[in-house]
């Protein structure tokens, strides 16, 4: 008897033991912030203003040094994050205004649909900015479709552009919220819809005054891109954006606690036009750019601590990035450049924001999944594109060959197993370059050397250029007339990417 209990007890704990070999399958929270820069972190060398809670992931994850945005522009960053395909392969993916139709298209695969389908529930929060609705764009006074809900994303609560762009409504799933069908919105990005104020006619109506475009319609005292009327009940309230969509994303993981979730939350801050809650407004000495990042981390720390309080941490992969580099001056007169002070938005890199130097895609990069991500710094090469084809490795979802077609399968460098990653990358800016081990090459192009509103060297430059970062990180030294040779390989290559329509492993 006792000899048959024995037999028993032990085929049950080796039935039940590859159970506990392998992790359960991770919840995944995706913080997607909003032109944060390398140099903005305190983790990452910032000393003019601290980042305690993007700080605490870091310290408990992994933080990588040379992770890149697809691009140095939102929209085409988020598109090659969701679809796992370089933006400029696709036309019409540019920064869009905010009444452009929904660029990917229902049913191709999506980072949001793969992990749907592994059995996930997902949900995107924040900024958006792929368009929405049919081309000629959307309806906003009844149902918006097609919308992030038709391709993977079982709930959506979002923003349809940018900060300064209109419409200045939030769209939670296929409708505006809060919209009095008697007073419906028109939205134009080409002539005026009626004798409105703008920031162009009217500047003594403004609270925060432009310093480049930004003059049309004026919602909150603050003119925008493009111009609106109608919807007047629901507009958003600037100071108060942080709160409504961090706690809009709280409550999708407290909903979804007891399930396998995926969150996109994707932060409007630090984008222009910088407005933060009054609690959070001279936090900092670097004015409202300093005191957005500040909010940001808040918003970090809400997510964070949610997943402590519902005891989801232990298996909850976080990935902390931004869509692409820093910008100081992006439109408006908000003291950003003035409190600048010694601080470096881009870090030791040169560029930020549209640029083809390295501050243009490398940002923040942190990953943490307690006792699965090893701890610690990396400085393997990784972009966002490889996230898709990365987290369907974790899910056990396969994708085909016609899927994703430039994402790679970098789990073992994500989770800290192995110090290799990507073994090229092409960056986006107003030129392509392309990254090989510690070489970069950027190809021939025009424009000017310098963004005179946003004071953004751009790297354009009719001659190749060729950078050795590990000896010239700050890209000071154009070494393509010493090494012809290896201009003309990553040249071949770099075409070769173009003309096969994927990127090879």
């Amino acid at each position: 008897m006792n000899h048959l209990l024995f037999t028993i007890l032990m085929i049950t704990v080796f039935a039940v033991a590859p159970a506990w070999a392998q992790p359960t399958r991770p919840n995944i929270v995706l913080i997607y912030a909003d032109d944060l820069g390398y140099g903005d972190l305190s983790c990452y060398g910032a000393r003019a203003l601290r980042t305690p809670n993007m700080d605490r992931l870091a310290k408990a994850g992994l933080r990588f040094t040379d992770g890149h945005a697809p691009a140095a522009t939102c929209t085409p960053s988020r598109y090659a994050l969701l679809s796992g395909e370089y933006a400029w392969r696709k036309e019409g993916t540019g920064i869009l205004p905010g009444d452009a139709a929904l660029i990917i298209e229902p049913g191709r695969l999506t980072l949001a649909s793969m992990l749907r389908k592994a059995g996930y529930a997902t949900g995107v929060v924040g900024k958006w900015h792929l368009g929405l609705g049919p081309k000629g764009g959307p309806n906003w006074n009844g149902d918006i479709k097609p919308n992030p809900n038709d391709i993977g994303f079982g709930y959506s609560f979002i923003m349809a552009a940018t900060g300064d762009r209109v419409p200045t409504v939030y769209v939670e799933n296929n409708r505006v919220v809060g919209l009095d069908p008697a007073d419906p919105i028109k939205v134009s990005y080409g002539k005026p819809l009626d004798n409105s104020p703008t920031g162009q006619r009217n500047p003594e109506l403004l609270k925060m005054h432009p310093s480049h475009g930004h003059d049309q319609t004026i919602v909150n005292g603050i003119s925008r891109i493009g111009y609106m009327s109608g919807g007047t009940a629901a507009l958003w309230k600037d100071e108060e954006m942080a709160d409504v969509f961090t706690n809009k994303a709280v409550s999708f993981i407290e909903q979804h606690s007891k399930e396998s979730f995926f969150l996109y939350f994707a932060t409007h801050d630090p984008h222009v036009p910088r407005v933060p809650h009054p609690r959070f407004v001279g936090k900092t000495t670097m004015g409202a750019r300093g005191d957005a990042i500040m909010q940001t981390d808040w918003s970090v720390g809400e997510i964070l601590a949610a997943l402590d309080r519902l005891k989801l941490t232990s298996n909850t992969l976080v990935i902390l990035t931004s869509d692409n580099g820093a910008v100081v001056d992006d439109g408006y007169k908000d003291e950003a450049v003035a409190k600048l002070g010694n601080h470096k938005p881009s870090g030791p890199l040169r560029g930020g924001k549209y640029s083809n130097f390295e501050g243009g895609t490398r940002v923040p990069f942190i990953v943490r999944w307690p006792r699965q991500v090893r701890r610690g710094v990396s400085g393997a090469l990784i972009s966002q594109v490889d996230l898709l084809a990365s987290l369907s490795a974790l899910t056990a979802q396969r994708l085909t060959p016609a899927e994703a077609f430039d994402s790679q399968n970098m789990l073992s460098a994500l989770l800290g197993k192995s110090p290799i990653g990507r073994k090229h990358l092409v960056e986006q800016a107003s030129a392509l370059s392309l990254r090989q081990g510690t070489w970069k090459y950027i190809e021939p192009s025009g424009g000017p050397k310098v963004n005179q509103n946003t004071n953004t060297e751009m790297g354009n430059d009719p001659a190749e250029q060729l950078y050795n970062l590990a000896t010239d990180l700050g890209e000071t030294r154009n070494v393509a007339a010493k090494h012809p040779e290896r201009v003309k390989q990553m040249k071949a290559l770099l075409q070769k990417i173009k003309q096969t329509g994927r990127s090879e492993s």
